[in-house]
């Protein structure tokens, strides 16, 4: 009995609300945001009325479930149902239950169908910028009370260039204190190290050391010198006569250093042997490619006698021209140039007058230009 009040409890409720029209079903409505305003949306409460009329009616069902006893005749029971069923009430209330179902189960379904995506954008909003170097999504808003983020790395740009200039101007000059004279290297110091360093920045050829040294200015004889150019081979210069080898196996340049120090004290070991002094094995220089540098000439340099010659013949040049200035057969170069560029204009011709050929015979034909034939006067 209990199943049956609680049956009738829902039909009730859902006959007591007004039901959507069966033909036409509303779209679902986005909720509109109201301006200025932090609050919640709340829904409108129902009707006082009709909320006491409902729990007076749950009440009477209630009060009479709690009445009847447990044990409850089934053919009683199917009797009521059928006169529920006849009953136009009843029949009202259950088709309206079920299509208040299936209206709230097709509006449920719409709501929990996810979005659909917008790939067509004309400005791609939605996509991911993999360029972008800052995410800003939780930065500060902008309240134009400060510079932006570059004017900020230009004005700590210009605070590093002030640095530098003020330890150029206040404490590079104090460096002078700690200068010591340059001494050459002596001839128990033939080695010569070279060092790489990036100015306190990690490099990886940072390690690198380099070590220059001549054979002869090791303590060797010719032939030991000679040995010594032999087992070098290609790290040996034969235009400069200097060897040059580098390493960077190890960490540390020290490491390096020691390494080569090692190496050349093998090479001089090796080179001092008696034993075998590699006369039998020519010197290779295939490995270095000897450029012709071109030099000036002996022949063009200026000498004493060369000096005489020059003079003596610039002075027979100059009387040769001045014997011919004399005579009037010096042709002057300027004065040619000038005549080419400017010629003279030619004179104008003067008409032949009338006058002129008075003393002429009129029927004498012209002198120039084609005879005209006399005209005829009517």
């Amino acid at each position: 009995m209990a199943s049956a009040v609680q049956s009738m409890r829902l039909c009730l409720r859902a006959a007591s609300r007004r039901a959507a029209p069966p033909a036409t079903i509303t779209p679902r409505q986005g909720l509109r945001i109201r301006p200025f305003s932090s609050t919640t949306f709340q829904h409108r409460p129902a009707a006082r009325k009709d909320e006491e009329e409902l729990d007076e009616l749950e009440d009477e069902l209630e009060a009479e479930a709690e009445g009847v006893h447990d044990e409850i005749n089934p053919a009683v029971l199917q009797r009521a149902l059928a006169e529920l069923r006849r009953d136009g009430d009843y029949e009202k209330a259950r088709q309206l239950q079920e299509r208040v179902i299936n209206n709230l189960g097709s509006t449920f379904t719409e709501a929990s169908r996810m979005p659909k995506k917008l790939n067509n954008l004309f400005w791609a909003d939605e996509e991911s910028d993999s360029d972008l170097i800052s995410d800003e999504s939780n930065a500060e808003k902008f309240d134009e009370d400060d510079i932006m983020s570059l004017a900020h790395a230009k004005f700590e740009e210009f605070r590093e260039y002030r640095e530098y200039a003020r330890i150029a101007a206040w404490q590079m000059p104090l460096l002078s204190k700690l200068a010591t004279p340059f001494e050459p290297p002596t001839a128990q110091e033939p080695l010569r190290f070279r060092y790489t360093s990036y100015m306190g920045e990690f490099h990886p050829a940072e390690k690198k050391v380099v070590v220059e040294f001549s054979p002869r200015d090791l303590p060797l004889d010719e032939a030991q010198q000679q040995k010594l150019r032999k087992l070098l081979g290609v790290r040996w210069n034969p235009e400069t006569d200097i060897a040059k080898m580098s390493c960077e196996l190890f960490e540390h340049q020290a490491q390096n250093k020691r390494y080569l120090g090692d190496l050349v004290n093998k090479l001089v070991a090796q080179a001092k042997d008696p034993t075998d002094m590699f006369e039998d094995v020519p010197l290779d220089t295939r490995h270095h490619t000897f450029k012709v540098k071109p030099k000036f000439p002996k022949e063009w340099r200026m000498t004493e006698e060369r000096r005489k010659f020059l003079e003596d013949t610039r002075r027979k040049s100059l009387l040769l021209d001045q014997a011919k200035e004399e005579a009037g057969t010096l042709v002057d170069g300027e004065e040619k140039i000038k005549l080419f560029f400017n010629p003279p204009m030619p004179a104008a011709r003067t008409p032949e007058m009338a006058s002129v050929r008075l003393g002429q015979s009129l029927s004498a034909p012209l002198s120039r230009g084609r005879q005209q034939p006399p005209r005829m006067w009517r």
